[in-house]
């Protein structure tokens, strides 16, 4: 057993050194988005602040997206509770994502690089390069956890109590450290790291969906969901340490099978086999189209598969929130005072919500096109007569195209559900569903257009993308809650898009969008014809 681990500690600390940035910027970075806004919160709760969120917050659209509330009165709802039903069950979500990516680009990822076979040459357990990962993990989420803590004590709110501090730090760890595990064990079981790294994502996406539904439902059965044992701690009201003793059990189980398998299969193998290609390729590979959409088929069509699950997971939600407007007279006042009914009012939140996610895959496309470079795959095609202007452009083009279908099937996903669950008491038709997903094409096309600038002139800042997208959807979903300024919340290019059917189509808003982009990639091209190719680094 010894000898299968010997010298973990020494890639330990050789991953401590060479990882010491990235976790700087992680710790730091998720630790004060999840622990420093309680002086907004605080604000937010002044005057019948808390009993205006605790109705809210209280309805099936906004459960499904926060999680639930264990407090069963208005009175009761303080800043502590209010706090970590807003955003414990988002900040344990994004730990379990980070730390899932992080797990598969260090074991599996590696290993399709060859590292792996280059460490394990010297006197290095075959199994020590997982383990000190895994310790690397577990130390930043217990770093992650006491920054949390001290940050929330830090603040001295009354109803911010230490014990809630450490279960509010301790859940959103131990969710890193779920999402680490579930990563290694689909590091073993998938036959390179792109699949591993879908497999993971696809997941914890899983989980998250299927807790919406059992939370709005049946709450008991959330505690069956690992994801669930994240969120249903509720820290500074009933403080229950049983989830996280339930999350550290299954995390050694996913560890256990994971070594297990690990220990059984050859280096650089799967338990599920590689799909064998045709004896003779289809001709279609031989244009820049065929193979681009051969390259990327696999991804696009795992992603459109996720946009109508995600579509009808919170489309067959609908049907509960009549069931809540009629539940209560306030409610009912609150909603009418709005101007709009809770459908509507659920549908402008969520569509920018689901097109956020539809957002990702024009960026993972455009950027497709620079990996293959990096890897020098497309070495031989570059000293043929094909252009870059061909390969340029007809990546843009698949990506508008994913685009396009990705709100197609999002929106039409959640608008065919949502209307079969409310039945006769539907108050929007499909072309109602369909307009609010289109009404942000523009968003989707501005991320597109600056994935492309990034590849002409810097590609290497292609992941930059990733994390203005991050910083425009968490502000968006997050700016109604915080009420924030309106120059600020301006900085996200989805706050220009008015929210369909809650307020009126803007058409210059939609056309100036959509010319920014296409100049966008524009000058994305000149740059991308002139630059040196990228090779091998």
């Amino acid at each position: 057993m010894e000898e299968k681990f010997a010298r973990w500690h020494t890639l330990f600390l050789l991953y401590l050194k060479r990882d010491w940035k990235k976790i700087m910027v992680w710790v730091l970075g998720l630790g004060l988005f999840s622990a420093a806004y309680v002086p907004a919160f605080q604000e937010i709760g002044k005057g019948q602040g808390l009993a205006g969120m605790y109705e809210t917050l209280k309805n099936p659209a906004m459960i499904a997206m926060v999680g639930p509330t264990p407090v069963e009165s208005a009175a009761d709802y303080t800043i502590g509770a209010m706090y970590s039903h807003e955003m414990l069950l988002f900040c344990g979500l994004f730990a379990m994502v980070i730390a899932a990516l992080h797990v598969v680009s260090h074991t599996r990822k590696e290993e399709n690089l060859g590292l792996t076979e280059i460490v394990r040459s010297f006197q290095i357990g075959r199994q020590a390069n997982s383990f000190a990962v895994m310790m690397e993990v577990v130390l930043i989420n217990v770093l992650l956890a006491l920054l949390i803590s001290g940050v929330m004590m830090s603040f001295g709110t009354e109803t911010i109590t230490v014990e809630g501090s450490f279960l509010f730090g301790a859940s959103i760890g131990m969710a890193g450290i779920l999402g680490a595990g579930i990563a290694l064990v689909m590091a073993q079981v998938m036959p390179a790291s792109s699949g591993a790294t879908g497999s993971a994502l696809g997941i914890i996406g899983l989980l998250y969906i299927i807790r919406a539904g059992t939370d709005v439902s049946n709450v008991d059965l959330s505690m069956l969901n690992p994801m669930g044992w994240t969120y249903l701690t509720y820290p500074f009201t009933e403080n229950h340490w049983s989830p996280v003793m339930f999350a550290v059990m299954f995390s050694l189980v996913m560890m256990v099978i994971a070594f297990a398998l690990e220990g059984a299969r050859d280096m650089g193998a799967g338990y599920l086999p590689e799909r064998e290609g045709r004896e003779r390729a289809r001709k279609s590979l031989l244009s820049v189209r065929g193979l681009l959409i051969r390259i990327n088929k696999g991804v696009i069509i795992s992603w459109l598969i996720a946009f109508v699950v995600m579509g009808a997971a919170y489309g067959s939600i609908y049907g509960d929130m009549q069931t809540f407007l009629e539940s209560s007279e306030i409610v009912q006042q609150m909603f009418t005072h709005s101007g709009a009914t809770i459908e509507e009012s659920f549908t402008g939140t969520i569509m920018m919500v689901m097109i956020g996610l539809v957002s990702i895959l024009p960026i993972v496309l455009v950027n497709k096109l620079f990996a293959e470079e990096s890897r020098a795959h497309l070495n031989q095609l570059f000293a043929t007569r094909v252009t870059r202007s061909r390969f340029y452009w007809t990546t843009l083009g698949l990506a508008m195209a994913a685009s396009l279908s990705g709100i197609l099937l999002a929106a039409a996903s959640l608008g065919g559900t949502a209307i079969s669950a409310m039945g006769e008491q539907s108050t929007m038709g499909m072309m109602d569903f369909l307009a609010a997903g289109f009404n942000f094409l523009p968003s989707v096309l501005f991320f597109t257009g600056l994935a492309a600038l990034a590849l002409g002139w810097a590609p290497k800042l292609g992941k930059v993308v990733y994390m203005y997208l991050a910083y425009s959807f968490l502000l968006n979903y997050f700016g109604g809650i915080l009420d924030l300024p309106e120059w600020f919340s301006n900085t996200a290019i989805q706050s220009w898009i008015p929210r369909l059917p809650l307020e009126d189509f803007d058409m210059p808003i939609f056309v100036t969008i959509t010319v920014i982009s296409i100049a966008f990639m524009v000058i994305g091209f000149l740059g991308y014809h002139r630059r040196d190719l990228v090779e091998g680094t």
